[in-house]
């Protein structure tokens, strides 16, 4: 029985990598699966998932797969969607279509909450609707598991406002563990 999975993790825990390793298996086992991210994620290319070790392969977009009819999906045996959170009700709806109706698998990776600790649209409906809610594990720069995503201003300095989308990496965000996001705690002073 298919299910729709939400595999979700704080920057950095490798959700990017464990969505291109998914999608090898499924080659090396002879199947098909389908990999996508929504189009607002161009940070790597238009049409490229890049993970952080250097794991890359090209893609297409969330948005070009809700427009496809039953039959072109049913051409895949699992649909992979990289960076989730940034889906829309309507995306995930469309997913638990693929999922219920044409018995399709569908593996989401992405995001709990931005980086003001509140969650995106994609995540609240993936946490909402899943079948199956899967954490991928980080740690904080103490070694306890890092759940918040903190983004880094220009002065070094955690941000707590501002738009909730704005695309970086490790040059932006920061896993922490909830004790040191709330503290506003990234570690300089420990690692002395």
């Amino acid at each position: 029985m298919a299910k729709l999975y939400y595999r979700y993790g704080a920057m950095g825990s490798s959700k990017t990598a464990n969505a291109l390793m998914v999608d090898y298996n499924y080659y090396e086992r002879g199947k098909k699966a389908y990999l996508v991210k929504p189009k607002i994620d161009n940070r790597d290319g238009e049409k490229i998932i890049k993970s952080r070790m250097g794991l890359e392969r090209s893609c297409d977009f969330l948005e070009h797969l809700v427009m496809m009819n039953d039959e072109e999906i049913k051409e895949y045996d699992c649909i992979i969607v990289d960076e989730a959170q940034f889906a829309t009700k309507e995306h995930v709806e469309f997913l638990v279509h693929i999922v219920d109706d044409l018995g399709i698998p569908v593996i989401c990776y992405g995001l709990r909450a931005d980086f003001r600790n509140e969650p995106f649209e994609g995540s609240l409906w993936l946490m909402a609707w899943a079948d199956r809610i899967e954490e991928i594990k980080t740690v904080c720069w103490c070694g306890k598991g890092a759940t918040c995503n903190a983004r880094i201003g220009e002065d070094g300095k955690i941000v707590r406002s501002g738009d909730q989308v704005v695309l970086g990496g490790n040059d932006k965000y920061i896993a922490l563990c909830r004790k040191h996001y709330r503290e506003g705690n990234l570690g300089h002073d420990a690692q002395s």
